[in-house]
């Protein structure tokens, strides 16, 4: 695999030089390949969402460097414009930024904007749609007409529509039921096996980044203290815990069981993954080991 996003030394200060100077995001250095799906987690204040707003240049960061393809995105700042159709961010809420008469509008205003015309924009839209799970009579409708989760998918699909080699989602899931949450975590992971294209997910659901990701990024206080894969990252639960992030239920439980002395293995993530294993411990009476 190659490397699609590398950050050196990435740093952003608001205020800098005023009594307000603040550090939000410290001397984070990482590298992440092609095609992975990576969750990005922290508690409020992390430095998360300023780390993904400096991925595609809509900040620049006040030191340091974000390579795409392992070009700094910032060495021609004229260009940073077709940076943000190569990294796609959607926003936390982004139903808020609809604004066109129809949805099909909406969705293709992204790729108009990279020049995408006639049948090429056409099947841009219609796939986009598809991959958000939107029914193709919804297309010609407004986008104030549509339910709060039919707006979610819409605006997401407008991003996916630019086919963006990153795709980066700030807390996509954020203020949906738990059907909604679960349809859209779906069609995104769907998006990603079918287009193998590198997603990352901001969320504060340990539940929906354990299902989801590859490797997950962990911030606390402005700093980068984890970067690892999955299993290994929710493997150190006391120490998740300690910088205030609950890890999944059923993964705090397994950790309880294994303090307790039982033999099971660190970075359980689902319930199927804890009943083969309490499975496995039971003998035919029913007693563990």
């Amino acid at each position: 695999m190659s490397k699609v996003l590398e950050l050196k030394n990435l740093s952003y200060v608001y205020g800098t030089g005023t009594p307000f100077e603040k550090t939000a995001v410290n001397n984070v250095s990482l590298s992440i390949e092609k095609g992975e799906f990576i969750g990005i987690m922290g508690h409020t204040g992390s430095g998360k969402s300023t780390l993904v707003q400096m991925l595609n240049g809509l900040m620049k960061p006040t030191s340091g460097q974000v390579l795409l393809d392992g070009e700094d995105i910032w060495a021609n700042p004229k260009d940073i414009r077709k940076i943000r159709f190569k990294v796609g961010m959607v926003f936390q809420y982004p139903e808020y930024q609809l604004f066109e008469e129809t949805v099909a509008k909406d969705i293709a205003f992204g790729p108009t904007n990279m020049g995408k015309s006639g049948a090429e924009l056409e099947k841009a839209v219609n796939d986009a749609a598809r991959f958000t799970g939107l029914k193709d009579e919804l297309l010609e409708k407004s986008p104030f007409d549509l339910s709060g989760g039919e707006k979610r998918r819409a605006a997401i699909a407008g991003v996916i529509a630019m086919n963006p080699e990153v795709l980066v989602l700030d807390e996509p899931t954020a203020g949906l039921d738990p059907m909604g949450r679960d349809v859209l975590l779906s069609q995104i992971v769907q998006y990603h096996k079918e287009r193998k294209n590198t997603v990352i997910l901001v969320s504060h659901s340990m539940e929906d980044i354990a299902r989801v990701a590859d490797k997950i990024i962990v911030m606390n206080k402005s700093n980068l203290v984890m970067f690892d894969k999955t299993k290994e990252v929710f493997s150190k639960g006391r120490e998740l815990e300690e910088i205030g992030l609950r890890v999944p239920q059923i993964t705090k439980i397994m950790l309880d069981l294994r303090e307790k002395g039982f033999n099971v293995p660190e970075g359980i993530l689902t319930v199927d993954e804890a009943m083969d294993c309490i499975s496995s411990l039971l003998d035919k009476e029913g007693k563990i080991w």
